[in-house]
């Protein structure tokens, strides 16, 4: 595949990734239309593998800030409820233990 078209595909994917980004989409494309053509005149097959590489990095660190808030958001789902539980099973007890 060429450069061109890993450049190409590169964009995509953070393009597509930035829609659910929780600073905002229009924040995130913005930013990536900007990084992407501030670097448009490089010509340096070495530079543009290395630009490649710190885009791969970005897609990994977005999936991990995904998976982070979807950890968070399922955590909250189960376990809050799951200490509401809890405080209410220790009210009972001790209501009992008064009895």
């Amino acid at each position: 595949m060429s450069l061109r078209h890993r450049v190409v595909d590169l964009y995509k994917n953070l393009y597509h990734m930035g829609k659910e980004y929780p600073g905002g989409s229009k924040w995130f494309h913005d930013r990536l239309k900007l990084a992407f053509s501030k670097n448009k005149e490089v010509r340096d097959e070495a530079q543009i593998e290395q630009l490649i590489a710190r885009g791969e990095f970005v897609i990994k660190e977005i999936q991990a800030l995904y998976s982070l808030r979807k950890y968070r958001a399922m955590k909250q789902r189960y376990y809050d409820k799951d200490d509401e539980v809890m405080q209410a099973t220790k009210k009972f007890e001790d209501s009992v233990q008064k009895l």
